[in-house]
């Protein structure tokens, strides 16, 4: 036998109310006024909680009334709210009803409201509570005014006003069964405090006109109530049908299995068939089903349609369990479990004990959800504002000096500039690359190779390159070598009226443009570069302070906007590009002593490496066919380098010489106009590539870059009209917000609002 210890207080609980005359004030349900102040205190509390619908989002404890189809569950909430439930034939209840009672000193009166949470589809919507109608302050009109609420629950796409008013209406419902709910919150002197639902019943079969669905849907509904460990399970069980049969047993003892959470409840006594009295009794002495909070036994009445006083029918209960058997002769323990008053007194308790067990883990989940929630309206885009051009000039304002920032450059690794250096240099290289290959013998002699002259590696940068980027390069020298000879046979062809020894200006000019003509793809390339590094760069810093303006128009519309600016940039980097390009075609340079050193440079190079010119291979050859010189002098001088001996005796008569300027000491070469030609070429190179190297960044630089900059405020307010006669409304326009996100935003501010109007009740309890 289940242990019943807990119950010996409420041994001396009579049956039965107060009889009062008036209908409207008679005492039902909870009104013995010896509770403690700590259970109403508690169960005060809850019902708080519950006005502020904070139950959506947190577990608040509740009795949930379940039973299979026709088990009496309805007249059951009927004793203990003191209300009429519409009767209607099959299955009566068809959406679930919260039941809210509350002590109060003022008048009775029911306020009923319907609570939205799914669509016509099943599908989940933002919680939506209704008020239906004034309050209610006659019981007779309160049983019309639910069924109306129903039938407005079972068509959640017909405006609820109409059930209300009894406007014409389709007889059919949108659907068979809601989660969608009536909550009714009903006030009264004689009430106490308790919070139930009563579930649809639990269906065993649908007929031959029914829904096999419904069977499955209204076992879910049921299931989302009973699995949470702070809903009591009032489980109701008409004693008219065998008990093995009844499906809402077996689903309690699924998710209660060790009847914890569980109050058992036998209806319609006097339907027990002959002979099987002993078996109902067992259960009700807790011997066969255990339960820890025990079964009760209630008798309701079957005339309230003929209008008896509740007062009447709890003496018609009273006077059953009196007298008839086998109840009269159970033993003076078992007698607490029976009758309405009995159960809705334990009911009492075990909610209230619920409730205050459960109160600190609802005071954590409570503060948990007020954080993720604050959480959620902060990462919400920001709303629109009461002053929309101040807030679209504050936003613009904003762009514009982040804008700056970015152009001016930063210290960020992924900054604006760090960016495009890259294709600077690359730019650089590319433009080097192009660099006229001159070699300095004929053609006949390919195999030979040409060694890299020395006096460029450090101030080209060679050691900088990636290996790669020195392959291309020599392949690139490779396809484009130029011969002395064929110089040479140009530079034959193209004298007039020139002296045998003078050639004409136009060779060199044809070799210098033959290299600035390849000038332009690269800087074009790095235009183009800038220009998309730009274009990304803007786009990113667009989304990030208009992607969250209303809608997504003004993000587009200052896209638009600002990409027009950049073209207007582009447009003049691209003219001064061509500028330069235009100037490299007419070859001069007033760096004339830059421009010599290189020739010389170059000269001395190209006739160093020409063969039988070599003057150190000369030097050698000399050496080899003279004797050795004998004595102390000739041990030094065969110890020093040849070129090393003639610059210490130039030295001594006066002239000071550097080794690579001894070539000149070399008789004429029949190559020598052929050789001046490609040294003004490559030296004029040198001067021409650093001038057009820098000039074309800092172009790049100063036109599309910086250039950008420049209007940029008044073509955005020009572009988006805010400073004209439509300017208000335009940025009201430009501030609205997507309906998702304007009903999202409403619905966590709702949820904000719940949950701190519960931290507000909490805190009264503190």
């Amino acid at each position: 036998m289940g242990s019943t210890g807990s119950l010996e207080s409420f041994s001396g609980f009579k049956f039965g109310c107060p009889t009062v005359t008036d209908n409207n004030v008679e005492g039902v349900g909870l009104s013995d006024p010896t509770k403690t102040h700590n259970r109403k205190e508690m169960l005060d509390l809850v019902n708080r909680l519950r006005n502020t619908g904070v139950q959506t989002d947190i577990d608040l404890p509740l009795i949930a009334v379940i039973g299979s189809q026709s088990a009496g569950k309805s007249s059951l909430i009927e004793s203990i709210s003191g209300i009429t439930l519409p009767r209607s034939s099959g299955t009566c209840t068809r959406c679930p009803t919260e039941c809210k009672l509350s002590h109060s000193d003022s008048p009775w009166k029911c306020i009923v409201k319907l609570h939205f949470s799914t669509d016509s589809k099943g599908a989940s919507i933002p919680v939506r509570l209704v008020p239906f109608g004034d309050p209610i302050t006659l019981k007779s009109s309160v049983e019309e005014r639910i069924r109306r609420a129903q039938r407005a629950i079972l068509n959640p796409s017909v405006d609820p006003k109409k059930y209300l008013h009894g406007e014409n209406v389709s007889n059919e419902n949108e659907l068979s069964f809601s989660k969608n709910y009536v909550s009714l919150e009903i006030s009264g002197r004689d009430l106490a405090d308790l919070s139930f639902v009563d579930l649809p019943g639990l269906i065993a079969s649908v007929g031959r006109a029914g829904n096999e669905r419904d069977i499955d849907l209204v076992k879910s509904l049921v299931t989302s109530y009973i699995k949470k460990d702070s809903c009591v399970i009032l489980l109701t069980v008409a004693c008219e049908t065998d008990f093995e049969n009844q499906g809402a047993h077996h689903l309690a003892k699924k998710y209660d299995p060790e009847g914890k959470r569980t109050v058992g409840v036998l209806t319609k006594p006097d339907r027990i068939q002959p002979g099987d009295e002993s078996s109902w009794l067992r259960i009700l002495r807790n011997e066969t089903e255990l339960l820890v909070n025990n079964w009760y036994c209630v008798k309701q009445p079957q005339t309230l349609s003929l209008g008896i006083t509740w007062a009447d029918a709890r003496r018609q209960e009273t006077d059953f369990f009196t007298i008839a058997q086998p109840w009269s002769a159970l033993e003076p323990r078992y007698q607490k479990f029976l009758g309405t008053g009995n159960l809705t007194e334990r009911l009492s308790l075990i909610l209230s004990e619920l409730i205050a067990k459960r109160l600190p883990e609802i005071q954590k989940e409570l503060m948990n959800s007020l954080q993720k929630t604050e959480a959620e309206l902060r990462a919400l885009p920001r709303a629109p504002s009461s002053d929309p051009v101040g807030e679209v000039l504050h936003v613009l304002s904003s762009f514009s000096r982040d804008l700056s920032r970015r152009l001016e450059g930063t210290s960020d690794a992924d900054g604006l500039l760090q960016t495009i250096r890259p294709c600077q240099e690359a730019f650089k290289r590319a433009i080097r690359r192009t660099a006229p290959n001159f070699i300095p013998w004929e053609k006949t002699q390919k195999s030979r190779e040409l060694p890299e002259p020395r006096f460029l590696a450090n101030e080209e940068g060679d050691d900088e390159d990636s290996d790669e980027e020195s392959d291309d390069e020599s392949e690139h020298e490779h396809e484009h070598k130029i011969y002395i000879d064929e110089v040479f046979k140009r530079a034959q062809s193209a004298r007039t009226r020139e002296l045998p020894d003078n050639y004409p200006f136009v060779v060199q000019k044809e070799y210098i443009k033959q290299f600035t003509k390849q000038w332009r793809q690269p800087a074009m390339d790095l235009f183009d570069s800038v220009h998309a590094i730009l274009k990304a760069d803007l786009a990113k810093l667009v989304d990030k302070h208009f992607a969250e303006m209303g809608k997504g128009n003004a993000k587009q519309s200052v896209l638009m906007i600002v990409y027009d600016h950049l073209d207007e940039a582009a447009a003049r980097t691209k003219e001064r590009i061509e500028w330069l390009l235009a100037l490299e075609q007419s070859p001069t340079t007033l760096n004339t002593h830059y421009y010599s050193d290189y020739k010389d440079k170059f000269l001395a190079y190209y006739k160093g490496c020409r063969e039988n010119t070599d003057l150190a291979a000369r030097i050698r050859k000399f050496r080899k066919g003279n004797k050795t010189v004998s004595g102390f002098q000739g041990i030094v001088e065969s110890r020093l380098d040849p070129i090393t001996q003639i610059l210490a005796s130039l030295s001594e008569i006066g002239i000071t010489v550097k080794a690579e300027d001894l070539p000149r000491l070399l008789p004429s070469d029949p190559m020598e106009a052929a050789l001046n030609i490609m040294s003004s070429v490559r030296a004029y190179f040198q001067v021409a590539y650093k001038r057009f190297a820098d000039m074309v960044p800092i172009a790049v630089d100063h036109e599309i870059v910086l250039g950008l900059e420049q209007n940029i405020d008044k073509a955005l307010q020009e572009g988006l009209q805010i400073t004209g006669p439509d300017g208000y409304k335009r940025c009201q326009n430009m501030l609205q917000e997507l309906t998702s996100v304007a009903s999202r935003r409403q619905d966590v501010q709702k949820k904000l609002e719940r949950l701190q109007a519960a931290r507000q009740e909490l805190k009264r309890l503190m």
